[in-house]
């Protein structure tokens, strides 16, 4: 039997659907969202999620401020931006996007966004915050992650997790994020020994490496949910994930495909944590 497939672009349709009703709440109480997104330089792959950012809150009917510095730009001005917009009322939500040209440092700018407009929760606040269970705010790629695994309709409770990765952007927080949902779960990385053997133990697999097609139909335990953040370009030009699709669809129950999978989540949440962010 062929696992079924989830489709992100689907659940993330609906999720907007929602939001956009939020948004008109927020309108009439004389609130309208507002998300400020800092781009530095002009790398292919950002500029094109920037985009695709710029298009949900379009939809949605948040208000969309672009800041498109050139790769030069110091990181002192960068800093100074954000604190800037910090104190605007109509933003809601800062978000730069990673990664930063070599001469600026990441957490050195993060730091500067208030945490109550960090809607990637990349802020040490709300890291903290997420470790104890008291957040505010989710880390959008591992957020969507998990509103996937909701609609499979497994229950999580002391279901077997594997995920393959320790990223501070993916892997540490969805192994949290999993531990709350009172799963038993292990994290996999460059050093783990025998990987196909600990992946093989998992109800859930979520795998966010960026290796192409790492995981095969042997690494997967029969009826497994298996989640794929990864997205790599091959020398054909076509895009696919860190698990090889057409193996394990034919031992997992359910999966998601790359492109359409996870991607269109990490912007559905992010835009749900920027309603949040006005909300509150």
């Amino acid at each position: 039997m062929e696992a079924k497939i989830l489709s992100g672009r689907d659940i993330a349709s609906e999720i907007r659907l929602g939001l956009k009703n939020d948004v008109e709440k927020l309108k009439g109480n004389g609130v309208q969202p507002g998300l400020a997104v800092i781009i530095v330089g002009d790398e292919p792959a950002s500029r094109i999620y920037v985009n695709n950012k710029k298009k949900a809150c379009d939809e949605i009917g948040i208000r969309s401020f672009e800041y498109a510095l050139p790769a030069e730009t110091s990181e002192e001005e960068i800093i100074e931006l954000i604190k800037t917009l910090n104190c605007d009322k109509n933003i809601h939500g800062i978000l730069v996007q990673l990664p930063l040209p070599p001469h600026i440092n990441d957490e050195k700018v993060l730091l500067t966004i208030d945490p109550d407009k960090d809607v990637d929760a990349f802020h040490p606040v709300n890291v903290g915050k997420i470790m104890i269970g008291n957040y505010r705010f989710l880390p959008c790629t591992p957020a969507g992650v998990i509103e996937m695994i909701h609609r499979t309709g497994i229950d999580l409770k002391g279901s077997e997790c594997v995920v393959v990765g320790r990223s501070n952007i993916v892997g540490k927080p969805m192994a949290m994020l999993l531990l709350h949902e009172h799963a038993t779960v292990t994290v996999c990385h460059s050093r783990t020994k025998d990987l196909k053997t600990v992946c093989k133990r998992a109800d859930v697999l979520v795998v966010a490496v960026g290796k192409p097609k790492l995981i095969k139909a042997d690494f997967i335990k029969p009826g497994a949910v298996v989640i794929d953040v990864g997205t790599n370009r091959m020398e054909n030009g076509k895009l696919c994930g860190d698990v090889d699709f057409e193996e394990a669809k034919g031992v997992a129950s359910y999966i998601t495909p790359v492109p359409g999978g996870v991607g269109p989540m990490t912007i559905a949440m992010l835009m749900k944590n920027t309603v949040k962010a006005a909300e509150i």
